[in-house]
């Protein structure tokens, strides 16, 4: 079994090392290509075989499918790689591959939580002028173009590499990968006298921090929702689930 994990998360390198070995393959067990959109500069790389860069599209994916003999596809990528897991929908089914969508859980309110939700960074953005002036921008380095025109206010803009212009007039741009503290989410919002928080609903521990904080702070939340994932398409919620659907496979 040749297995093709769409990755770049957390939960897809934990994958890739419950399946594969360093050389990419096991005595026992499937060979594994994890692949990397290439995005971030320095990508923390999973074991087993890497292929890093886009397909082409659809057609380029179901071309890679079938020249590399693959026997299932796992999209284990970002909740919000909308494109690239309609894609790998679409080369599922021109190539009879079975597909798993693997996602982690999105995060749920608790009480004392002021979530405002959108459905896109731009509705996003017109909903920051009445919920407060210094925003805490934590939705990574591309599309930033959606806040652009936000200029009374001021933007602190956290992300892996340097985001895309344009950007928001007043932003101070934070350069940094999580996991983050929740010691050092309440200094920030502390220290840059942040009054309200955008993030999307990425789930996860590694960057959950900032909700607790902004909750202690009392500072309202915009939560961009997550874009469904392709019709038909199963979901695991582990790295451990995603295991077991591949052993039915096998038998």
């Amino acid at each position: 079994m040749h297995v093709l994990v769409l990755g770049g998360t957390t939960e897809a390198r934990r994958l890739a090392g419950a399946l594969s070995i360093a050389d990419g393959s096991t005595a026992d067990g499937p060979r594994v290509t994890s692949s990397l959109a290439g995005r971030v500069a320095h990508p923390k790389l999973p074991p087993g075989e890497v292929r890093v860069g886009g397909f082409g599209g659809a057609d380029g994916m179901a071309e890679w499918i079938r020249a590399h003999r693959v026997s299932a596809v796992i999209d284990a990528t970002h909740p919000f790689a909308r494109t690239i897991s309609f894609h790998a929908a679409s080369a599922a089914r021109a190539t009879h591959v079975p597909l798993l969508a693997l996602r982690r859980p999105g995060w749920v309110p608790v009480a004392g939580d002021r979530w405002h939700p959108a459905d896109s960074l731009e509705e996003a953005a017109r909903l920051l002028p009445g919920l407060g002036r210094r925003v805490f921008l934590t939705t990574g380095r591309m599309g930033l173009a959606a806040f652009a025109g936000l200029d009374a206010l001021w933007f602190l803009a956290r992300s892996v590499d340097a985001p895309e212009p344009p950007l928001p007039a007043h932003t101070e741009v934070l350069l940094d990968r999580g996991p983050f503290s929740l010691e050092g989410e309440r200094a920030l919002i502390h220290r840059h006298r942040v009054d309200v928080l955008v993030t999307k609903d990425s789930g996860g521990e590694a960057t959950a921090p900032k909700l607790t904080a902004a909750r202690e702070a009392g500072i309202p939340v915009v939560v961009v929702r997550r874009p469904p994932v392709p019709d038909g398409v199963p979901v695991a919620a582990t790295p451990e689930e995603a295991v077991a659907w591949l052993r039915t496979l096998e038998g």
